[in-house]
């Protein structure tokens, strides 16, 4: 019986290294014959940002193309992995480039210090990126978009840099930590109460009321709204056979993204999360076109305050756009109109630049 679990196992690991791969790569983009589009660029490379090597992917059919820069959340959510899921449309219309942030991904170094993990570093590495980004293509300005913790860094970027930017694209744009988590808490419990489920009633008790100060049980909170439908509409385990599909990571990439995932934000929690923060006290006006994407289901950050933010928030041009079907993964819930928004914004702020 043990030799058979062994042979099991051993089969096992030769479909899941054949599976996923063990040689990372990005797949060129090539026509009916096979050819190698002469504009196009498919690169998986690692770019030194901040006395750190961190990876990038670029992808596009046509270089003449504007550049759309993916800031990721968590901290520690690369999507890197999605790329290939979320993409394909895109790669059309931009040059889209994904990139494991510090402490993330294929950048998370196992046993790193953690320490270079604060907001002024991510911002610095970001411009790093964008620059690095502008020479490369010879562009004077970019699309941006952030997603959770990446709008929330996005924003901050978008406000001080706005000359680099054709429009800034915030996903679950953050707002106000402290009330997020008391409109989440509230939705929650009436929807812990109507499911009847005592685990999760259980547990609601055990966190009591928020704010929740540490990270741990801040996690646990979001967790538990994941666990009721108000982060994901697709299950974890769908969300994972959609990231084993990328080419881009191997095994190892996998267990260093799930490291870094689980680490969350490390130092910059007491330095930002932990403390109460409201844009609209803080951010108030942008030099670019600004949109908010938002599911209406999203209660990691809640459409509510979203909504009451972009009303107050000035820019030359400004759009929210609700996911009806999708809670806090739009680009994966209705990927479909999410591209299609993306293009539109495209053709709002860059075509009408070139004429």
């Amino acid at each position: 019986m043990k030799k058979i679990l062994i042979v099991l196992f051993v089969i096992f690991l030769v479909f899941l290294f054949g599976y996923i791969g063990l040689f990372p790569f990005t797949p060129e983009f090539k026509n009916s014959k096979g050819r190698v589009l002469s504009r196009s660029i498919a690169s998986l490379e690692i770019k030194e940002l901040g006395n750190l090597e961190q990876w990038i992917l670029i992808r596009g059919q046509d270089i003449s193309n504007p550049i759309l820069l993916w800031l990721h959340g968590g901290p520690g959510a690369a999507l890197m992995p999605f790329s290939h899921y979320i993409d394909k449309e895109l790669e059309k219309e931009f040059i889209v480039v994904h990139w494991d942030q510090r402490g993330a991904g294929k950048t998370n170094n196992f046993g790193a210090d953690t320490e270079s993990l604060k907001f002024d570093q991510f911002k610095n590495d970001t411009l790093e990126l964008i620059q690095y980004l502008l020479k490369k293509f010879n562009k004077k300005k970019i699309f941006l978009v952030g997603h959770s913790w990446g709008a929330y860094l996005g924003i901050h970027i978008a406000k001080n840099y706005s000359d680099k930017f054709h429009a800034y694209i915030g996903i679950g744009q953050p707002v106000d930590n402290f009330r997020q988590q008391q409109i989440s808490y509230d939705w929650l419990s009436n929807k812990i109460s109507e499911s009847g489920k005592t685990k999760y009633k259980k547990k609601l008790q055990e966190l009591g009321p928020p704010p929740y100060l540490k990270q741990k049980k801040y996690i646990e909170f979001i967790n538990l709204i994941n666990n009721v439908g108000g982060g994901y509409k697709k299950t974890r385990w769908e969300l994972f056979l959609i990231a084993l599909k990328a080419h881009e990571y191997n095994f190892i990439d996998y267990i260093k993204w799930w490291d870094g995932a689980k680490r969350g934000g490390g130092p910059m929690w007491d330095e930002i999360w932990s403390s109460r923060f409201n844009l609209k006290n803080k951010i108030y006006s942008l030099d670019v076109p600004i949109y908010f994407f938002n599911g209406k289901n999203d209660y990691n950050t809640s459409v509510e305050l979203v909504e009451e933010y972009y009303e107050e928030i000035s820019a030359p041009a400004k759009e929210l756009i609700i996911f009806e079907k999708s809670a806090h993964l739009p680009f994966i819930a209705e990927r479909e109109k999410f591209s299609e928004e993306l293009i539109q914004i495209k053709n709002e702020n860059y075509l009408v630049e070139k004429n």
